[in-house]
């Protein structure tokens, strides 16, 4: 019993906080779209897809990849690039702590995570942005990162794929992180000047300085339902423009109908989808191979009445 409940009147008490905890954490999860509760397991089985409303929520790097990638002969590369505070940035906070902070709470050294290995058989080299660690901001380090598994790609001949999720630039490292932009643009044209395939594929959201370079720049850009991509937001152009924007301006949907993105693809047929392309344009024969272990069938325990669900976190 904490020390709340032994100063309470007894009129007050309640056992709320025993039925509370029948409900073992993170076994329910809300759908910030429709308001429906979810069962985890059963939302981690459709790829964290409501399978209510189809909302696709937003999911991790790693959680990215171990969908994606066929589960033998992953491996993660280029772990070791760091950022680094060279211009000693400070506004309510310094910079480097700031940095401290985000990877002490998502345990990844930046906003960028790349890995080797395969999709179908298929070798290829793979990054995902962490959206939780600064907004998934490109500084020195995701630019840096970015570029050397581009490489890598270059020289091995073999297709990359990016999961792009950011906020832009990253402002505390100002033109080192501009810079970026055009590095990353410039690996993007040897890898199409050497016939390497690079497929980019956009979640949400995606703005700045990143929606200007690396994740438009794919042979095939792709993207999922209603994700959101743009330079700026659309609050600011009606500020700036003075005319009210299209409904769903930026969606997905939107960018497909005015031809900015070549197709929109469903998280569950995602890797079905990329395979396929891939495999026609490097002229390789797929080998069907699951990306997970399927988890086990279970049917869902009622939540108990009463019961104040938290909120979906992460979104």
């Amino acid at each position: 019993m904490s020390w709340i409940h032994k100063i309470l009147p007894s009129g007050v008490r309640s056992d709320e906080g025993e039925k509370r905890s029948n409900v073992p954490e993170g076994l329910w999860k809300k759908c910030v779209k429709c308001d429906a509760v979810l069962y985890r397991p059963d939302v981690e089985r459709n790829d964290d897809v409501c399978p209510k409303c189809d909302h696709h929520m937003r999911i991790g790097a790693r959680r990215r990849l171990d969908i994606f990638l066929d589960r033998e002969g992953r491996k993660e590369i280029l772990a070791d690039i760091e950022p680094l505070d060279r211009l000693k940035f400070k506004d309510k906070k310094r910079y480097r702590d700031r940095l401290t902070a985000a990877q002490r709470t998502t345990g990844e050294k930046d906003a960028l995570i790349a890995m080797t290995g395969a999709l179908q058989g298929l070798p290829l080299v793979t990054v995902a942005f962490e959206f939780e660690f600064h907004g998934g901001s490109m500084g020195y380090a995701v630019g840096e990162k970015f570029t050397r598994a581009a490489q890598l790609a270059l020289a091995q001949r073999i297709p990359l794929v990016c999961f792009a999720a950011s906020g832009g630039a990253r402002m505390q490292e100002a033109l080192i992180s501009l810079m970026q932009m055009a590095k990353t643009s410039a690996v993007i044209e040897r890898l199409r000047l050497e016939g390497v395939p690079y497929v980019s594929v956009m979640t949400d959201p995606i703005y700045g300085g990143v929606s200007a370079s690396l994740a438009l720049l794919g042979d095939i850009n792709i993207a999922e339902p209603e994700a959101r991509a743009g330079f700026a937001g659309p609050n600011i152009i009606e500020q700036t423009i003075r005319q009210k924007l299209p409904k769903g301006f930026q969606r997905s949907e939107f960018l497909l109908e005015h031809g900015a993105i070549d197709m929109i693809v469903h998280r569950t047929e995602m890797r079905d989808t990329i395979a396929r392309l891939l495999s026609k344009l490097t002229d390789t024969a797929l080998v069907p191979v699951e990306s997970k272990s399927p988890p086990p069938e279970e049917t869902p325990p009622p939540p108990p009445a009463g019961v104040e669900l938290p909120p979906a976190g992460g979104e």
